[in-house]
């Protein structure tokens, strides 16, 4: 199946994808809102705990722990790809709570002509989560 990504929509889901991390890094509820369908799930584990949780909870967390808690967090877009009305998104994300690494992939799909990230699935691959 080839991909038929245009510069057009390469750029609005470049925009959602970086509504996530503007949205993650500060703990700013309503970028997040607009990223996410309300329906989104996040999958992922770090440490062995397993964060399986609708994307309303990951939300909450972002809102009382932003991932950009000391200022040293960076993400960057790897990839996205885009085949009609569906797209995926990989972030690396470093510095999150200060020392912790992961990679992000995200789905999305073009829902009534907009974007929005329909899942999370992320990989822990560095550093350890902070004490509660």
């Amino acid at each position: 199946m080839a991909v038929t990504e245009t510069a057009t929509e390469r750029q609005a889901i470049e925009n959602v994808v970086q509504l996530y991390i503007d949205g993650a890094s500060k703990g700013d509820v309503a970028k997040l809102r607009e990223a996410f369908h309300k329906q989104a799930w996040m999958f992922g584990a770090v440490s062995g705990a397993r964060f399986d949780v609708p994307i309303t909870q990951m939300i909450e967390m972002s809102a009382s722990q932003p991932l950009d808690s000391d200022g040293s967090y960076k993400a960057r877009i790897i990839s996205i790809e885009q085949v009609g009305d569906a797209a995926t998104a990989t972030i690396e994300e470093d510095g999150c709570w200060g020392g912790v690494s992961f990679v992000d992939f995200l789905a999305l799909a073009r829902i009534e002509g907009s974007w929005k990230i329909v899942n999370k699935t992320f990989a822990h691959t560095g550093g350890e989560m902070p004490a509660a």
